[in-house]
């Protein structure tokens, strides 16, 4: 599979270990849910970086872990951006590692694209569990 799924960063404070290995896996979850991309962008940032975005596209003034936009559905693109430092809070209130909960909304983006809702209390159940199954491949 040639390269869909491209790594950004607008905060100094974080970087992506083992890119490439985190890039393969997204793949294998792409086919999981029959997404065939042609570019999906990972953007890290911070939280005032995606306290903006929430603001001044979906008119939401609060602190979010990940907004994802698709752009197109045939090709499919898509930009997700994530807040590293939502993230870290995340990690600790989850009790789970940070590189735990940072593959949970790297997947969790890639699952809205997929057409998982998580409005709902039965939605977020389903896409809890989504989650998991994600995360499960990496390295598989």
């Amino acid at each position: 599979m040639s390269q869909t799924i491209f790594v950004h960063y607008e905060t100094d404070t974080f970087s992506l270990q083992q890119e490439q290995e985190h890039l393969t896996w997204l793949e294998k979850v792409c086919k999981h849910y029959g997404l065939n991309p042609e570019c999906i962008n990972y953007i890290f940032c911070d939280d005032e970086y995606l306290l903006n975005i929430n603001k001044e596209y979906l008119n939401h003034d609060y602190y979010t872990d990940i907004i994802t936009f698709p752009i197109s559905e045939d090709p499919l693109c898509a930009d997700i951006f994530i807040s590293t430092d939502r993230v870290k809070e995340n990690a600790t209130t989850l009790q789970v590692s940070e590189d735990q909960e940072l593959k949970r909304v790297m997947a969790h983006g890639l699952i809205h694209i997929a057409g998982f809702k998580d409005k709902t209390e039965e939605e977020a159940k389903v896409m809890r569990e989504q989650e998991e199954i994600a995360i499960a491949m990496f390295l598989k």
